[in-house]
């Protein structure tokens, strides 16, 4: 069967090549430019604990060596803390302040301790270390072939595969099963379909540098709003410093509405300043090492599926007010659409289960694009009577910090509750702290070799995963608990599943009870959680998730 052809080498692109690869799918990345990545120290992500451990399991690369996980967030408003957040191992502590007085600002602030929350530090990295990472992955990768200076200018779709043509030095036809445009906001894939790319251009604008220098919070990240050194005019408002690896800070400056060009005098003034009043009236020592303007635009493709085409990424979704970040949603997609092509890439096309890529995953993106855009009138509408109601100061700043944080509507991850693969009731379900369709909590497990494991590393292979809480068995040997009970009676029902299933064994799981059986997507969205053994439930949500029993069908356009 011929190879799915990718367009677009960034990160989403690359990722989804990868993650194929890893599923014994054969690709092709067509890459506009020469196959080299800028290095521009101001372009960073970042990254929530699962897409950052996507990343690693797919490139072997310690990513998280490379980047910087914050030691804590704090939000402050003129010279006032007014929340922080500590992270740790074991999950997060949540200060949050008042609207009253609070603690004076500076590096001896201390949070109060608050509930712990099962929360990790996001990744901060430079996106070209991300992209570096994923191409000497892809190197010695025999299932992908990068064709570099390609540019896409035609696609034409049969029944049973995608040509297209690309032009430059290296232009040719290429054949594939699936086309996937991952080319970014301004994606010839979609024009050369037709799709609508709807929304909101210039939502916000940043002044952003990157700059190595000592601030008086060493390793946390600072939402500092109406910062008292600006006291007049719309962009005394709000600026933010997330720290990166080596010493290396990214700060960026909300800019007023319009087009007014930032020069670098501006700029500089504007980092000077900064500086200075975070450290008391003298600007310290300060390398400067890259800056520039992003601009946020707020879009979603009326359709990311057009038959045998495909859309992920910047292709077919902008966000990013607000701390939202853009390329997280974009990793999610590749995860997602990964395993669905993979299946009809060996199995022949269903239907159901290529369409629910577009119904999943738009609709996540579609909430958090809502969310943001009925928070900004809010936060940024500025005056008013609600600058005077008590507590709302408070709530705004808990919207900003969910979205730069990755929780709440502005940033958790999505759940695909409504998703067409979900299965039908079973009397036999059982709740745990985790919806059905949201991403699955990393516990430790027995895999079938005995050996012990992270749940996450058995991810991304293609096959189902059958977890069966059971207290008690990380003491002992597998083979002495392997027979016993009831797994011999889960481990046949696990074989008799409609697609390859791996049954795997952990001690606990949040709001489990002994003996839940859960059924997790090669994705780790949870399926289902099931009381016990019960064979026909657990087939039928399996076949389910696969979208239905499986049947040949033709290849239609999704509308």
């Amino acid at each position: 069967m011929d190879p799915v052809i990718i367009v677009g080498a960034g990160p989403v692109g690359l990722t989804l090549a990868l993650a194929l690869a890893r599923q014994e799918v054969p690709s092709v990345v067509l890459d506009e430019g020469p196959g080299k990545d800028e290095q521009r120290p101001a372009r960073t992500v970042v990254l929530r604990e699962d897409t950052a451990a996507l990343i690693e399991r797919l490139t072997g690369f310690p990513l998280s060596e490379a980047g910087f996980r914050w030691a804590g967030w704090r939000s402050m408003r003129r010279k006032q803390v007014t929340r922080e957040v500590r992270f740790g191992s074991g999950g997060s502590e949540d200060s949050g302040g008042s609207d009253g007085p609070s603690r004076a600002a500076g590096p001896a602030a201390s949070a109060v301790p608050g509930d712990a929350e099962p929360f990790s530090a996001p990744l901060h990295l430079a996106q070209h270390v991300l992209t570096t990472a994923l191409r000497g992955a892809l190197a010695g990768e025999r299932l992908v072939k990068i064709a570099t200076n390609s540019r896409l200018d035609s696609v034409e779709q049969e029944t049973s595969g995608v040509t297209a043509h690309t032009r430059g030095p290296k232009g040719t036809w290429w054949r594939g099963s699936y086309l996937v445009g991952c080319d970014g906001p301004r994606s010839t894939v979609r024009k050369l379909q037709d799709i609508r790319f709807p929304g909101r251009t210039a939502v916000e604008r940043h002044a952003v540098a990157a700059l190595r220098t000592e601030l008086p919070w060493p390793g946390e990240a600072l939402l500092h709003r109406m910062p008292p050194w600006r006291t007049s005019g719309p962009s005394a408002g709000e600026v933010t410093a997330r720290p990166l690896a080596d010493g290396v800070w990214r700060l960026d400056w909300l800019l007023p509405p319009g087009k007014d060009l930032v020069t670098p005098d501006l700029l500089v003034a504007r980092i000077r300043e900064t500086l200075g009043g975070w450290s008391g009236g003298s600007t310290p020592p300060y390398e400067l090492l890259d800056t520039g303007v992003h601009t946020v635009h707020h879009r979603l493709a009326r359709r990311w599926r057009s038959g045998r085409v495909f859309l992920a990424g910047d292709a077919a979704h902008l966000l990013g007010a607000l701390g939202t970040q853009g390329l997280d949603e974009g990793l999610r997609d590749a995860d997602n659409l990964a395993w669905k092509l993979a299946l009809a890439w060996h199995h022949g096309p269903h239907e159901t289960l290529l369409d629910s890529y577009q119904a999943e995953r738009r609709a996540v993106v579609a909430a958090r694009l809502r969310a943001a855009d009925q928070s900004l009138p809010l936060l940024r509408g500025g005056g008013g009577l609600r600058s005077y109601v008590p507590g709302s100061a408070r709530g705004h700043d808990t919207l900003l910090t969910d979205g730069h944080l990755g929780r709440g509507p502005l940033g958790a991850p999505g759940a695909y509750a409504d998703s067409p693969l979900a299965p039908p009731y079973a009397e036999s379900e059982t709740p745990v702290d985790t919806a059905p369709g949201a991403p699955i909590v990393d516990v430790r497990v027995t895999a079938e070799d005995g050996s012990f494991v992270p749940l996450r590393e058995r991810l991304g292979r293609g096959a189902l995963l059958v977890v069966l809480i059971a207290p008690g068995t990380g003491v002992w040997e597998r083979k002495h608990w392997v027979t016993a009970g009831i797994m011999p009676r889960l481990a046949a029902a696990v074989t008799a599943l409609p697609h390859p299933a791996e049954l795997l064994v952990a001690e606990s799981y949040p709001g489990a009870a002994a003996h839940t059986v859960l059924l997790i997507r090669p994705d780790g969205h949870l399926v289902t959680a099931l009381s016990g053994v019960r064979p026909a439930d657990l087939y039928a949500a399996a076949e389910a998730t696969l979208g239905g029993p499986a049947k040949a069908e033709a290849t239609a356009s999704t509308s």
